[in-house]
């Protein structure tokens, strides 16, 4: 989700977060700053209507009036020919009534109501963008890649993206069943129950001494600022500067775009973040890091896969074009474009794509995505896997060295009640062991 804060408008992907209650889902985006019109400018105010199609379109309207089967007053018809011209752009841009429109100007809180996952579409599909960690859907074991076929037993394919969320929000308590298909896979039936859902949007902790482990789950708009006290207390925590960092976007699905040039301004000291461009002079914005480096320019390694998209995405690809970091991980989403809210009359508004934003070396990852620069499949294993194995020297009556040396201890490792997240997380003990890696080639 990217979002231009001049017009703090929703992204493509905002729609996933109306998996929760849809109104108060908008609550982890920012208030609504709409002080000024957007200026079109020339050459789109002043272009002639087409009055053939025009007279074609009332003539049309005429028709369905007078012949279809049952009565339509004209407010729908008009509505609904409003959502098609939006609909039929791309899978974004979206026309707003005035619910929608309302809840999308409440300010931000990080808590909502609902499943929590993001959600976009695909072939007429729902999509599974990313689950949110610690709420109904990442429990159920809803992944990345899954798509929506039933929503309480009815087909989602081509229901607008507005349909299946109404369909999906609800009050906290109540159930739902989610009928789904993961790829090379059989359809599976999930119920949850939709809850009240308090997202974090960052995480860290010590990995083990001098390695610390920072997650970022959402952009909102305070993650800037969260993720700087986090640097700090894992500083403060080791003691000392830090000899390697893991940053986990992983499964994240975007958010404010001032937060995402926040968090990567903490581990820049120049050089440009991100930009954008469109077809009005509104749209194009620039940013740029500050000397200020609250990661003390430590060995860093980016976590990225399907789940990371826009603000993830920015964030990745600054650090990988301003060669900060090592990317890590599996391509990430490709969602590219950036959408402005323009409001109209009646309460109402248009979600419209406005721009693709760029990475610093100009590349647009729109449909294409950031590509690791080490490519790192998940993979899952136990913790009892990540223990040494059964060796000789654990045999009973095993025979001794002979050589007058010390037999190799046996295999006495116990696995931690509390296990590392290194020893269940595939991806991030190499990512873990990559670090350790770059620390003795300088030295470290």
């Amino acid at each position: 989700m990217l979002h231009l804060r001049r017009f703090a408008q929703p992204s493509a992907l905002s729609l996933a977060l109306l998996l929760a209650t849809y109104g108060s889902a908008w609550a982890q985006q920012p208030p609504p700053e709409l002080a000024e019109p957007i200026s079109l400018g020339s050459s789109t105010s002043k272009a002639p209507l087409p009055l053939d199609e025009l007279r074609t379109f009332a003539e049309v309207l005429d028709r369905i009036k007078a012949a279809y089967v049952e009565p339509v007053d004209d407010k729908t018809l008009l509505e609904n020919a409003i959502k098609g011209m939006l609909s039929n752009l791309d899978p974004h841009s979206a026309y707003l009534e005035p619910e929608a429109f309302a809840e999308l100007q409440e300010s931000t809180s990080g808590e909502f109501g609902g499943l929590g996952i993001e959600v976009g579409m695909e072939d007429g599909f729902i999509k599974v963008v990313s689950p949110i960690d610690d709420t109904p859907a990442s429990k159920a074991g809803i992944e990345a890649g899954d798509l929506i076929v039933k929503i309480d037993n009815k087909p989602t394919k081509g229901m607008s993206m507005m349909d299946a969320v109404g369909m999906m929000r609800g009050k906290p308590g109540s159930d739902i069943s989610l009928s789904l298909v993961r790829e090379g896979g059989q359809p599976f039936t999930v119920k949850l129950t939709r809850a009240v859902i308090k997202v974090t949007s960052v995480k860290s902790q010590m990995l083990e001494p001098g390695y610390g482990y920072l997650r970022v789950t959402q952009f909102q708009i305070n993650t800037g600022e969260e993720v700087g006290k986090a640097l700090a207390r894992l500083r403060k925590e080791n003691g000392k500067k830090l000899n390697g960092l893991v940053l986990d976007l992983r499964n994240n699905p975007g958010g404010v775009l001032q937060a995402a040039v926040e968090v990567s301004d903490h581990f820049l000291t120049d050089g440009l973040i991100v930009y954008t461009k469109g077809r009005i002079a509104n749209s194009e914005l620039r940013f740029s890091a500050d000397p200020a480096d609250a990661s003390e320019g430590v060995s860093l390694v980016v976590l990225i896969n399907g789940g990371s998209a826009s603000a993830s995405e920015i964030v990745a690809g600054a650090l990988q074009d301003q060669k900060r970091g090592v990317v890590m991980g599996t391509d990430s989403f490709g969602k590219g474009s950036v959408q402005t809210v323009l409001p109209l009359n009646n309460d109402r508004a248009l979600k419209l794509t406005t721009a693709l934003y760029y990475t610093p070396n100009g590349r647009s990852i729109q449909a294409q995505g950031i590509e690791p620069d080490i490519q790192v499949a998940r993979a899952k294993f136990t913790r009892e896997q990540a223990v040494e194995g059964v060796r000789e020297a654990d045999l009973a009556g095993h025979l001794g060295n002979g050589n007058g040396g010390p037999e190799r201890p046996t295999s006495t490792q116990v696995v931690s009640d509390s296990p590392r997240p290194q020893d269940e997380d595939f991806q991030l003990g190499q990512a873990l062991n990559l670090l350790k890696g770059l620390n003795l080639t300088r030295g470290q």
